[in-house]
Protein backbone atom coordinates (compact mmCIF):
# COMPACT_ATOMS: atom_id res chain seq x y z
CA UNK A 1 0.00 0.00 0.00
CA UNK A 2 1.24 3.22 -0.81
CA UNK A 3 1.83 6.22 1.60
CA UNK A 4 -0.56 8.90 2.25
CA UNK A 5 1.18 12.06 1.09
CA UNK A 6 2.96 14.27 3.36
CA UNK A 7 -0.01 17.03 3.44
CA UNK A 8 -2.73 14.78 4.39
CA UNK A 9 -4.60 15.73 7.62
CA UNK A 10 -3.46 14.66 10.52
CA UNK A 11 -6.43 12.94 12.68
CA UNK A 12 -7.10 14.41 16.09
CA UNK A 13 -6.12 13.25 19.05
CA UNK A 14 -9.18 11.20 20.45
CA UNK A 15 -11.18 12.88 23.08
CA UNK A 16 -13.02 9.41 24.49
CA UNK A 17 -10.56 10.02 27.84
CA UNK A 18 -12.12 13.23 28.60
CA UNK A 19 -15.49 11.76 27.77
CA UNK A 20 -14.64 8.62 29.95
CA UNK A 21 -13.52 10.77 32.73
CA UNK A 22 -16.89 13.02 32.63
CA UNK A 23 -18.54 9.91 34.15
CA UNK A 24 -16.56 10.01 37.97
CA UNK A 25 -17.43 13.73 37.72
CA UNK A 26 -21.09 15.59 38.82
CA UNK A 27 -23.08 17.08 36.42
CA UNK A 28 -23.05 20.79 36.04
CA UNK A 29 -26.83 21.00 36.69
CA UNK A 30 -26.11 19.35 39.76
CA UNK A 31 -23.10 21.23 41.16
CA UNK A 32 -25.04 24.82 39.88
CA UNK A 33 -28.05 23.26 42.00
CA UNK A 34 -25.98 22.47 45.26
CA UNK A 35 -23.80 25.18 45.27
CA UNK A 36 -25.68 27.97 46.83
CA UNK A 37 -26.42 25.46 49.84
CA UNK A 38 -22.71 24.82 49.81
CA UNK A 39 -21.88 28.73 49.93
CA UNK A 40 -24.27 28.85 52.85
CA UNK A 41 -22.93 26.55 54.72
CA UNK A 42 -19.43 27.54 54.04
CA UNK A 43 -20.70 30.94 55.14
CA UNK A 44 -22.26 29.91 58.26
CA UNK A 45 -19.28 27.87 59.33
CA UNK A 46 -16.62 30.53 59.24
CA UNK A 47 -18.78 32.98 60.65
CA UNK A 48 -19.62 30.48 63.73
CA UNK A 49 -15.32 30.27 63.73
CA UNK A 50 -15.15 33.99 63.61
CA UNK A 51 -17.53 34.29 66.65
CA UNK A 52 -15.58 31.31 68.75
CA UNK A 53 -12.32 33.07 67.98
CA UNK A 54 -13.37 36.37 69.38
CA UNK A 55 -15.00 34.88 72.36
CA UNK A 56 -11.86 32.66 73.06
CA UNK A 57 -9.72 36.38 72.51
CA UNK A 58 -12.05 38.09 75.15
CA UNK A 59 -12.12 35.42 77.77
CA UNK A 60 -8.66 34.44 77.26
CA UNK A 61 -8.41 38.36 77.59
CA UNK A 62 -10.43 38.48 80.96
CA UNK A 63 -8.75 35.28 82.65
CA UNK A 64 -5.31 37.38 81.77
CA UNK A 65 -6.10 40.30 83.70
CA UNK A 66 -7.65 38.43 86.36
CA UNK A 67 -4.43 36.84 86.92
CA UNK A 68 -2.33 39.35 86.80
CA UNK A 69 -4.05 41.73 89.22
CA UNK A 70 -4.20 38.61 91.65
CA UNK A 71 -0.44 38.40 91.27
CA UNK A 72 0.73 42.21 91.75
CA UNK A 73 -1.92 42.47 94.64
CA UNK A 74 0.18 38.59 96.04
CA UNK A 75 3.30 40.65 95.56
CA UNK A 76 2.32 43.97 97.17
CA UNK A 77 0.94 41.85 99.86
CA UNK A 78 3.80 39.84 100.65
CA UNK A 79 6.66 42.10 99.35
CA UNK A 80 5.18 45.46 99.54
CA UNK A 81 4.37 48.38 97.08
CA UNK A 82 7.86 48.96 95.08
CA UNK A 83 7.84 44.93 94.47
CA UNK A 84 4.18 45.54 93.53
CA UNK A 85 5.18 47.89 90.78
CA UNK A 86 8.22 45.93 89.23
CA UNK A 87 5.48 43.00 89.01
CA UNK A 88 3.13 45.15 87.15
CA UNK A 89 6.31 46.49 85.08
CA UNK A 90 7.37 43.06 84.19
CA UNK A 91 3.81 41.80 83.49
CA UNK A 92 3.47 44.79 81.06
CA UNK A 93 6.75 44.03 79.30
CA UNK A 94 5.62 40.70 78.75
CA UNK A 95 8.60 38.77 80.24
CA UNK A 96 8.07 35.01 80.11
CA UNK A 97 9.32 35.20 83.60
CA UNK A 98 6.06 36.82 84.92
CA UNK A 99 3.61 36.28 82.73
CA UNK A 100 0.10 35.04 84.17
CA UNK A 101 -0.41 31.28 83.89
CA UNK A 102 -4.25 31.05 82.14
CA UNK A 103 -6.14 30.55 79.49
CA UNK A 104 -3.54 30.86 75.88
CA UNK A 105 -4.39 33.62 73.45
CA UNK A 106 -5.40 32.15 70.54
CA UNK A 107 -2.05 33.41 68.55
CA UNK A 108 -0.39 31.79 71.15
CA UNK A 109 -1.46 28.31 70.59
CA UNK A 110 -0.66 29.26 66.25
CA UNK A 111 3.11 29.87 67.55
CA UNK A 112 2.80 26.64 70.03
CA UNK A 113 2.00 24.86 66.75
CA UNK A 114 4.50 26.29 64.85
CA UNK A 115 7.36 25.17 67.94
CA UNK A 116 5.85 21.79 67.63
CA UNK A 117 6.25 21.47 63.88
CA UNK A 118 10.17 22.85 64.12
CA UNK A 119 10.67 20.51 66.55
CA UNK A 120 9.09 17.25 64.87
CA UNK A 121 11.57 18.52 62.33
CA UNK A 122 14.90 19.09 64.13
CA UNK A 123 14.19 15.40 66.09
CA UNK A 124 13.50 14.23 62.28
CA UNK A 125 16.88 15.28 61.25
CA UNK A 126 18.54 13.25 63.92
CA UNK A 127 17.14 10.64 63.73
CA UNK A 128 18.29 10.68 59.72
CA UNK A 129 21.81 11.48 61.11
CA UNK A 130 21.46 8.61 64.30
CA UNK A 131 20.68 6.37 60.99
CA UNK A 132 23.38 7.17 58.60
CA UNK A 133 25.74 6.75 61.57
CA UNK A 134 24.38 3.50 62.51
CA UNK A 135 23.93 1.74 58.99
CA UNK A 136 26.84 0.38 59.06
CA UNK A 137 27.13 -1.22 62.06
CA UNK A 138 23.56 -2.17 62.22
CA UNK A 139 24.05 -4.38 58.94
CA UNK A 140 27.12 -6.19 60.55
CA UNK A 141 24.86 -6.97 63.71
CA UNK A 142 22.27 -8.25 61.29
CA UNK A 143 24.85 -10.44 60.01
CA UNK A 144 25.51 -11.59 63.13
CA UNK A 145 21.25 -12.01 63.81
CA UNK A 146 21.60 -9.40 66.82
CA UNK A 147 19.24 -6.89 66.71
CA UNK A 148 19.35 -3.35 65.07
CA UNK A 149 20.27 -0.14 67.39
CA UNK A 150 17.50 1.82 67.04
CA UNK A 151 16.97 6.12 68.21
CA UNK A 152 15.78 5.99 71.54
CA UNK A 153 15.74 10.42 71.65
CA UNK A 154 12.28 11.73 72.66
CA UNK A 155 9.55 11.60 70.57
CA UNK A 156 8.42 14.77 68.34
CA UNK A 157 4.77 15.65 69.06
CA UNK A 158 3.68 14.48 65.61
CA UNK A 159 5.60 11.11 66.38
CA UNK A 160 2.87 10.65 69.16
CA UNK A 161 0.30 11.28 67.11
CA UNK A 162 1.09 8.76 65.18
CA UNK A 163 1.60 6.27 67.91
CA UNK A 164 -1.64 6.93 69.54
CA UNK A 165 -3.48 6.25 66.26
CA UNK A 166 -1.34 2.74 65.90
CA UNK A 167 -2.84 2.18 69.44
CA UNK A 168 -6.40 3.63 68.63
CA UNK A 169 -5.97 0.89 65.30
CA UNK A 170 -4.90 -2.04 67.33
CA UNK A 171 -7.78 -1.31 70.01
CA UNK A 172 -10.30 -0.91 67.56
CA UNK A 173 -9.23 -4.08 65.78
CA UNK A 174 -9.50 -5.65 69.51
CA UNK A 175 -12.94 -4.60 70.05
CA UNK A 176 -13.82 -5.92 66.52
CA UNK A 177 -12.62 -9.69 66.65
CA UNK A 178 -14.49 -9.86 70.49
CA UNK A 179 -17.91 -7.45 69.67
CA UNK A 180 -18.72 -8.60 65.82
CA UNK A 181 -18.90 -12.75 66.72
CA UNK A 182 -20.15 -12.36 69.97
CA UNK A 183 -22.90 -9.67 68.51
CA UNK A 184 -23.77 -12.63 65.96
CA UNK A 185 -23.98 -15.51 67.89
CA UNK A 186 -26.35 -13.69 70.48
CA UNK A 187 -28.43 -12.27 68.22
CA UNK A 188 -29.05 -15.46 66.83
CA UNK A 189 -30.42 -16.90 69.47
CA UNK A 190 -32.77 -14.94 72.35
CA UNK A 191 -31.69 -17.24 75.22
CA UNK A 192 -28.22 -16.20 74.64
CA UNK A 193 -29.29 -12.51 74.15
CA UNK A 194 -30.76 -12.80 77.43
CA UNK A 195 -27.94 -14.63 79.25
CA UNK A 196 -25.44 -12.29 77.44
CA UNK A 197 -27.78 -8.98 78.65
CA UNK A 198 -27.03 -8.61 81.97
CA UNK A 199 -23.19 -8.76 81.39
CA UNK A 200 -23.49 -6.30 78.95
CA UNK A 201 -25.27 -4.03 81.03
CA UNK A 202 -22.91 -4.24 84.03
CA UNK A 203 -19.34 -3.50 82.05
CA UNK A 204 -20.67 -1.26 79.38
CA UNK A 205 -20.34 1.99 82.00
CA UNK A 206 -17.01 0.60 83.37
CA UNK A 207 -14.62 3.59 83.76
CA UNK A 208 -11.92 3.03 81.25
CA UNK A 209 -9.40 3.62 84.51
CA UNK A 210 -10.91 0.26 85.88
CA UNK A 211 -10.23 -1.69 82.68
CA UNK A 212 -7.02 -0.19 82.58
CA UNK A 213 -5.82 -1.51 86.28
CA UNK A 214 -7.72 -4.96 85.30
CA UNK A 215 -5.80 -5.48 81.91
CA UNK A 216 -2.71 -4.19 84.00
CA UNK A 217 -3.29 -6.91 86.71
CA UNK A 218 -3.42 -9.71 84.06
CA UNK A 219 -0.89 -8.89 81.64
CA UNK A 220 1.80 -8.02 84.23
CA UNK A 221 1.15 -11.73 85.65
CA UNK A 222 0.75 -13.50 81.92
CA UNK A 223 4.49 -11.70 80.70
CA UNK A 224 6.49 -12.03 84.07
CA UNK A 225 10.32 -12.60 83.46
CA UNK A 226 10.17 -10.70 80.56
CA UNK A 227 11.55 -7.85 79.87
CA UNK A 228 9.68 -6.28 76.91
CA UNK A 229 7.96 -2.85 77.52
CA UNK A 230 3.85 -3.76 77.61
CA UNK A 231 2.46 -0.54 78.17
CA UNK A 232 1.60 -0.45 74.53
CA UNK A 233 -0.30 -3.77 74.92
CA UNK A 234 -2.13 -3.04 77.95
CA UNK A 235 -3.40 0.39 76.30
CA UNK A 236 -4.55 -1.62 73.25
CA UNK A 237 -6.62 -4.49 74.75
CA UNK A 238 -7.65 -1.41 77.30
CA UNK A 239 -8.54 0.46 74.70
CA UNK A 240 -10.63 -2.30 73.16
CA UNK A 241 -12.94 -3.36 76.08
CA UNK A 242 -13.53 -0.01 76.73
CA UNK A 243 -15.08 0.59 73.37
CA UNK A 244 -16.39 -2.87 72.14
CA UNK A 245 -20.17 -2.23 73.80
CA UNK A 246 -21.61 -0.04 71.21
CA UNK A 247 -20.22 -2.57 68.27
CA UNK A 248 -21.84 -5.48 70.41
CA UNK A 249 -24.99 -4.84 71.19
CA UNK A 250 -25.92 -2.95 67.40
CA UNK A 251 -24.65 -6.06 66.30
CA UNK A 252 -26.77 -8.23 68.17
CA UNK A 253 -29.42 -5.52 67.25
CA UNK A 254 -28.96 -5.93 63.52
CA UNK A 255 -28.53 -9.49 63.81
CA UNK A 256 -32.02 -10.15 65.80
CA UNK A 257 -33.42 -7.60 63.31
CA UNK A 258 -32.92 -8.97 59.53
CA UNK A 259 -36.28 -8.80 57.81
CA UNK A 260 -37.76 -12.50 58.46
CA UNK A 261 -38.72 -12.91 54.92
CA UNK A 262 -35.30 -13.20 54.03
CA UNK A 263 -35.02 -15.63 56.99
CA UNK A 264 -37.47 -17.80 55.39
CA UNK A 265 -35.69 -17.56 51.81
CA UNK A 266 -32.54 -18.61 52.85
CA UNK A 267 -34.29 -21.45 54.65
CA UNK A 268 -36.12 -22.48 51.10
CA UNK A 269 -32.66 -22.66 49.61
CA UNK A 270 -31.57 -24.58 52.11
CA UNK A 271 -28.39 -22.33 52.90
CA UNK A 272 -26.08 -23.40 55.57
CA UNK A 273 -25.16 -21.10 58.52
CA UNK A 274 -22.24 -19.85 57.05
CA UNK A 275 -23.77 -18.51 53.90
CA UNK A 276 -27.31 -17.60 56.09
CA UNK A 277 -24.57 -15.58 57.83
CA UNK A 278 -22.64 -14.31 55.22
CA UNK A 279 -25.01 -13.47 52.36
CA UNK A 280 -28.25 -12.73 54.15
CA UNK A 281 -28.22 -12.04 57.73
CA UNK A 282 -24.63 -9.80 57.77
CA UNK A 283 -25.50 -7.83 54.52
CA UNK A 284 -29.07 -6.71 56.07
CA UNK A 285 -27.38 -5.97 59.31
CA UNK A 286 -24.25 -3.99 58.19
CA UNK A 287 -26.24 -0.45 58.33
CA UNK A 288 -26.99 -1.33 61.93
CA UNK A 289 -23.25 -2.90 63.18
CA UNK A 290 -21.51 0.09 61.17
CA UNK A 291 -23.30 2.52 63.24
CA UNK A 292 -22.04 0.73 66.01
CA UNK A 293 -18.38 1.00 64.79
CA UNK A 294 -19.06 4.43 64.59
CA UNK A 295 -19.33 5.14 67.94
CA UNK A 296 -16.67 2.16 68.94
CA UNK A 297 -13.86 4.63 67.15
CA UNK A 298 -15.10 7.65 68.90
CA UNK A 299 -15.46 6.35 72.33
CA UNK A 300 -11.96 4.79 71.53
CA UNK A 301 -10.14 7.64 70.50
CA UNK A 302 -11.87 9.35 73.26
CA UNK A 303 -10.81 6.61 76.43
CA UNK A 304 -7.31 5.99 74.44
CA UNK A 305 -6.38 9.84 75.64
CA UNK A 306 -7.03 8.67 79.58
CA UNK A 307 -5.73 5.57 79.14
CA UNK A 308 -2.36 6.65 77.55
CA UNK A 309 -2.08 9.21 80.62
CA UNK A 310 -2.47 6.62 83.04
CA UNK A 311 -0.39 4.12 81.74
CA UNK A 312 2.47 6.63 80.88
CA UNK A 313 2.58 5.26 77.60
CA UNK A 314 3.65 7.06 74.46
CA UNK A 315 1.14 9.27 72.44
CA UNK A 316 -1.03 11.68 73.06
CA UNK A 317 -2.16 11.69 76.52
CA UNK A 318 1.62 10.81 77.81
CA UNK A 319 2.12 14.34 75.69
CA UNK A 320 -0.85 16.67 77.32
CA UNK A 321 0.14 15.12 81.04
CA UNK A 322 4.03 16.13 80.34
CA UNK A 323 3.33 19.24 79.43
CA UNK A 324 0.68 19.85 82.14
CA UNK A 325 3.45 18.81 84.64
CA UNK A 326 6.29 20.91 82.78
CA UNK A 327 4.60 24.03 83.26
CA UNK A 328 6.47 26.35 80.93
CA UNK A 329 5.49 29.03 79.53
CA UNK A 330 3.97 27.58 76.79
CA UNK A 331 2.87 24.61 77.92
CA UNK A 332 -0.45 25.72 78.20
CA UNK A 333 -0.60 26.56 74.58
CA UNK A 334 0.65 23.09 73.30
CA UNK A 335 -2.31 21.72 75.23
CA UNK A 336 -4.53 23.54 73.10
CA UNK A 337 -3.39 22.46 70.24
CA UNK A 338 -3.25 18.76 71.33
CA UNK A 339 -6.30 19.63 71.83
CA UNK A 340 -7.84 20.97 68.72
CA UNK A 341 -5.81 17.74 67.19
CA UNK A 342 -7.49 15.20 69.36
CA UNK A 343 -10.75 16.72 67.92
CA UNK A 344 -9.91 17.01 64.49
CA UNK A 345 -8.42 13.37 64.03
CA UNK A 346 -11.54 12.18 66.25
CA UNK A 347 -13.91 14.17 63.39
CA UNK A 348 -11.39 11.99 60.56
CA UNK A 349 -12.03 8.92 62.07
CA UNK A 350 -15.56 9.19 61.75
CA UNK A 351 -15.66 10.47 58.78
CA UNK A 352 -13.33 7.25 57.22
CA UNK A 353 -16.03 5.07 59.13
CA UNK A 354 -18.60 6.28 57.36
CA UNK A 355 -17.02 6.77 54.06
CA UNK A 356 -16.67 3.11 54.24
CA UNK A 357 -20.23 2.33 55.57
CA UNK A 358 -21.78 4.09 52.60
CA UNK A 359 -19.62 1.81 49.97
CA UNK A 360 -20.34 -1.43 51.73
CA UNK A 361 -23.58 -0.81 52.79
CA UNK A 362 -26.96 -0.89 50.29
CA UNK A 363 -28.46 1.78 52.51
CA UNK A 364 -27.58 5.58 52.61
CA UNK A 365 -26.55 6.08 55.75
CA UNK A 366 -26.78 9.80 56.94
CA UNK A 367 -23.76 11.77 58.27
Amino acid sequence: MGQPPFDAPVASAPKASLAGLGRYLPARSKVRSRFPGVVRTLGISLASMAVFLLLWQLSASYLYGVEAAARIERTVQEQGPEAGAEMEACIASGAVSCKPNTLPFPSEVVHAAGLLLADHRAISSKKAEFGAETAELNAVREEQGLDPIVYTGRPSFVDQIGTSLKTVAVGFLISLLIAVPIGIVIGLNDTLRIAFNWMIQVFKPVSPVVWLLLVFMIVKTLTLGSDSDTSFLISCISVGLCSMWATLVNTSLGVSSVNKDYLNVARVLNLGIGKKIFKVILPSAIPVIFTGMRITVSVAWMVLIAIELLAQSPGLGSFVWEEFQNGGSDSNAKIIVAMFVIGLVGFLLDRIMFWVQQRVSFEKAVG
